[in-house]
Formats: structure tokens, sequence, C-alpha cells
């Protein structure tokens, strides 16, 4: 990452949250604290990011102040998301510290992922203040409950696709296009309504996210088997021990023989000696699955850096900051 990226990335993610901690407010004193349990751990706040830098790309300052609490709505949402699928996947940390459920107790997460969801629309409103219209509104709020179904939906199949052995890279790309890149899809596009662009160039917008949301997730299952756990905050091998149909599974079970099929497949989701994950991890790379899922990672990058050079902007540091967010996801090592 570049100084000046890091920078706005600093700048962008103080702004939010210190935003988030001003309007954000609930009783009883403990659902307050819950919901914004995983928000005051940190998080790199990509998603806000890229609302705020597509707004101050195509926009000015004007656009960025409009686009403040559509990019707060998107970060409540996606920490929302974090809690639910911390119970889903019974993960025990999170950003360092323990998830909401372990350190709150299921109920409790349960009824602070809903309050999220509920502040992540009512929040909006502030930008009628800051001077969006009342169909902008309409049109963010849409975006975000649009985007809000794909989530649940690929999470859904994610879930599926761990009892299943029949999932291709179709799926694959459907599914991780639903659980991650539809919301990055929409914070792109909620940058476009704060700029109070025009549907073209809000799609376009969009059509950036949703690439880089896919690049980043398949960067994430590659992180998953080979990142380094100091960095990650997750166990090796971590999606192997999950059973997760990554690309990486996927392209790896339709190049080796029957043998080695088993061999993934009795090692998929199941506790096994660390050396049997080791052997599955080394049998991914030697059949060039790891080498795939990163070309089409890298492509997924590059087509996404095209779409902003195709745009006429206003502001052409924020918009190099959206080409090195695009560099990053696909760089990135945890």
């Amino acid at each position: 990452m570049s100084e000046r990226f890091e920078r706005l990335l600093d700048i962008y993610a103080k702004t939010v949250t210190d935003y988030i901690f001003r309007m954000v407010k609930g009783r009883p004193e403990t659902l307050h604290k819950a919901s914004l349990h995983l928000i005051k751990a940190g998080g790199k706040r990509l998603r806000p990011f890229i609302v705020l830098a597509t707004a101050r790309m195509l926009s000015g300052a004007s656009g960025e102040a409009r686009a403040l609490p559509l990019a707060a709505a998107v970060e409540l949402f996606h920490n929302f998301t974090l809690i639910h699928d911390d119970i889903i996947d019974k993960d025990e940390f999170r950003r360092g510290v323990q998830t909401t459920h372990i350190a709150y107790g299921l109920e409790w997460a349960l009824l602070a992922g809903d309050f999220l969801f509920a502040e992540s629309l009512r929040i909006m409103e502030d930008g009628l203040e800051r001077g969006l219209g009342y169909e902008d509104l309409g049109r963010a709020m849409l975006i975000l409950s649009r985007a809000a179904k794909r989530v649940s939906e690929g999470q859904g199949y994610d879930m599926q696709f761990e009892k299943r052995w029949d999932v291709d890279t179709n799926d694959y790309l459907e599914m991780i296009y639903l659980k991650t890149g539809a919301l990055i899809e929409a914070s792109a596009m909620l940058g476009g309504v704060a700029a109070l662009e025009d549907d073209e160039v809000i799609n376009l917008l969009g059509e950036y996210g949703r690439l880089i949301g896919i690049a980043f997730q398949i960067k994430d299952d590659i992180l998953g088997i080979y990142g380094d756990p100091v960095k990650t905050g997750k166990p090796i091998y971590s999606d192997l021990r999950q059973g997760k149909k990554t690309i990486l599974i996927i392209y790896t079970l339709n190049k080796v023989d029957e043998n080695m099929k088993e061999k993934v497949k009795n090692v998929m989701g199941r506790k096994v000696d660390e050396d049997k994950y080791r052997e599955v991890a080394e049998l991914i790379k030697e059949s060039g699955a790891l080498k795939y899922a990163e070309d089409m990672a890298y492509n997924m990058s590059r087509r996404a850096l095209r779409i902003l050079d195709g745009l006429d902007v206003v502001d052409d540091e924020a918009r190099e900051a959206l080409k090195e967010l695009a560099l990053f996801v696909v760089e990135r090592d945890h």
C-alpha cells in the first residue's frame, strides 16, 4: 500500500467510526455494548472507504459529506453479518477479541445483529440533512436492502455447499458474489448515489465493486488455507477444517485422480492430524489450483481498474486510491 492510500484509509476509518459512535445509541446498555463490540475492535472499514472515495472521486468534498451516513450504514450492516456469521461458524475470536456471542452470550448477540440491521437503515436518514433528496435516500435504501437479501442468500449457499460435492466453478462464483461481492457492489453504488450520479454511472460503479468483491473473496479463500495465522487471526488450514468448497477445492477435485479425490474428501470438514491438512494443501498447489485462483483474482482486479480509467472524475486522488484498493484486495496477506 502506498502512503497516500494508507493515509486516506485511516482518515476514512476514523471518520466513519467516530460518526457511528455519535449517531448509534441503544438501550438497554448491554444491547448497545454488544452491538458496538466488533466495531470498537477496529477493522479496515474497506466498504465505507469505497462509499466515501467513490463519492469524492465523482463530486468532490460535497459528495463525500453526503456519503458519510451511507458509509456508516454499510459498516453497520457489515458488522451485523459478522455477528451472525460468527454464530453460524461457531467462531470464538474476530479482530483479536472474543466474538460477540462469546463475549455477551448468544441471545444478546442475536439482538445486537438485529439492532445493527435496523440502525443501518435508520442512519441513512441523516443524508437528508447533508444534501440528499428523498429520491436519493429511497434509491440508497433500495440498494442496501437488495444487497442484504443477496448476502443472506450467499450465506445460505455457503452453508449448503459444505455438505455437497457437486459444487462447480459457476456455483462458487455465484455464491461468493452473493456472500461478499454484493455488499461491496452496493458500497460503490451508494457512493454514486451520494455523488448524485445517473443510473449508468452508478451501475458502472457497481460493476467495479462486484469485481473487487469477488477478487477479495477469492483471496480470502487462498488465505483460508495458506495464510499466516498470526496475520489472519485464523487457524492454519481453517477452510479445510471447516470443509469450505472454495475454488481451490473445486479445481483440485477436477484435476486429480480418484485416490487423490478421496484423500481430499477424507480431510475436508473433519478433525484429523495436522499432517493430513498439510498434505491436502500441498496437493492443491501441485494440481495448479492455487495459481488458477490467483490468476482469476488478478483478472477481476484488472477489469475493475479499466472501469475506473473510463470514468470522468473531479478528484484524481480518490480515483487513484480506489485503483490501489483494487490491487490491495488481491495482494494483501490478511
